[in-house]
């Protein structure tokens, strides 16, 4: 096979290195954003379709007005978890995932971060299968022929290769994108409520067969704040300061999810009040309804938000194992086969509730394990050796937590419990989240785990200590690397 080569190195090991030298590392960023570029990173991130499509998961089985409510009330639950997540990241300068090695151990950690790649993989192949459904409906309209799963295909091919060659734009270019998506929501809402009073959205007869519930709404919606809190503190450790990314996360966060959300739920309810049929989580019903612009919508923030999803995918892979580098482009390419090959399930789009469910039941727990470690057993520090790749005040027994182990499995377990056995008058996420922080609290005292004193945190990036550590880091992985 004949490789083109230029100053005796093949494209691949140019292209390949570039990746590495721009890819996001495992080591703390230090953040030089402020609340407005926060903001409108958390608003972009938010508008996308899968958000406003679960709105319409909610009318008739609960109320117009209901489920604007719950969608507000659960929205506001969600955030203050994806804030406080957030916020680890802008305090130490380290990714989500980076950050579960302080409470599940250096190896534990594969744990949670393996859970997450697979959780990533299902919302890439959701998407694009939402992208693919509404854009071979526009060319069925026009020439007639239609096939959803290659335009589910065709559309992953391009995030790919968006993963790959132009996630920096993508990111650089998503916070404006999302003004011209504001602006053509704004156009629905103004189609909906010219079309039918307010009025007849509230008097709408609900249909308690459609499967919804005030409290699974309220559920649903905590769980869609979950799906993005494992991308809080990636996003967040950008920020210049507390106030910015706590402030600029939870307006932006807030203000998105409301507004994509109670679109859905709108949008819905115009289709019945039409006399349509109620169909959730189908984006070819509000094509129908309002016309090209908001397929355009979903085709954009699709491929942009996707792109995301997919290079984080890769990052978190990449980042899995720093004892053993795992080189950036190797894995985007295998990571996308298998995205691209998913995309073609077409059925996974009538399980996207039990998609959030399961979300929910892996990451509920994670999260208040994480909260709980850092803010009351950790006393609101890690230190240098959370970067270390063995050894240290993280290493626990084999680098591994047992603790946040076994609580992770008893809350994931109660999750499942709560969701289909023992139902709870006030939902799973809430129960759950409370009941995880209680064990792992109780368990951390109780095996010695709490710091005592109020250390301080010193940002990672700025801890001669911790950069002493990613150093090492660093020059072991060349060594491992050229063996």
């Amino acid at each position: 096979m004949n490789t083109q080569r230029t100053g005796g190195r093949s494209a691949w090991s140019r292209l390949s290195d570039h990746l590495e030298e721009n890819s996001e590392g495992f080591g703390p960023l230090r953040g030089t954003l402020g609340v407005g570029r926060i903001g409108m990173i958390w608003l972009a991130a938010n508008l996308v379709v899968t958000t406003l499509l679960t709105g319409t998961l909610f009318v008739p089985g609960v109320s117009w007005p209901v489920a604007l409510g719950m969608i507000v009330l659960g929205t506001l639950v969600g955030a203050a978890v994806l804030v406080l997540v957030g916020n680890m990241g802008t305090r130490t300068g380290l990714a989500t995932m980076a950050l579960t090695r302080g409470s599940f151990g250096l190896r534990g950690s594969f744990l949670p971060v393996a859970a997450n790649v697979v959780i990533l993989m299902g919302w890439s192949w959701v998407q694009a299968m939402l992208a693919g459904i509404t854009v071979n409906f526009l060319v069925a309209q026009v020439t007639g022929f239609s096939s959803p799963v290659l335009f589910s295909v065709l559309c992953q091919l391009l995030v790919v290769a968006l993963a790959i060659f132009g996630h920096e734009g993508i990111a650089r270019v998503e916070p404006w994108l999302a003004l011209v998506i504001l602006a053509i929501m704004g156009y629905v809402y103004v189609v909906a409520f010219t079309t039918h009073p307010v009025s007849d959205f509230a008097a709408v007869t609900v249909d308690p067969s459609a499967g919804s519930s005030a409290i699974g709404v309220l559920d649903i919606v905590i769980a869609t704040a979950i799906t993005w809190t494992v991308l809080s503190a990636e996003f967040n450790r950008l920020a210049r300061s507390q106030t910015a990314g706590v402030v600029g996360s939870g307006v932006g966060y807030v203000i998105s999810t409301v507004a994509a959300m109670s679109l859905g739920a709108t949008a819905i309810t115009h289709v019945i009040l039409g006399g349509g049929e109620p169909v959730g989580f189908d984006p070819t019903v509000l094509v129908v309804a309002f016309g090209a612009p908001l397929a355009v919508v979903i085709f954009l923030s699709v491929m942009a938000t996707n792109t995301m999803v997919v290079y984080g995918m890769v990052s978190s892979v990449v980042d899995l194992a720093p004892s053993h580098k795992i080189r950036f482009l190797p894995a985007s390419l295998i990571l996308g086969g298998i995205s691209v090959l998913g995309a073609t399930w077409l059925g996974l789009l009538d399980q996207f509730t039990s998609f959030l469910g399961l979300i929910g039941s892996l990451f509920i727990p994670v999260f208040a394990i994480m909260l709980m470690d850092y803010y009351v057993v950790k006393r609101r520090s890690y230190h240098a050796d959370v970067l270390r790749r063995r050894g240290g005040a993280y290493w626990y027994r084999g680098g591994v937590n047992i603790v946040a182990v076994v609580v992770w499995v008893l809350g994931a377990a109660s999750s499942l419990a709560f969701t289909y056995w023992f139902p709870t008058p006030v939902g799973t996420t809430v129960p759950t989240f409370v009941l995880s922080a209680a064990l792992y609290l109780g368990l951390a005292f109780a095996t010695g785990q709490s710091v005592p004193g109020s250390p301080q945190q010193r940002h990672l990036a700025e801890d001669p200590e911790a950069v002493r550590v990613e150093q090492q880091r660093r020059e072991d992985e060349t060594s491992d690397a050229g063996r």
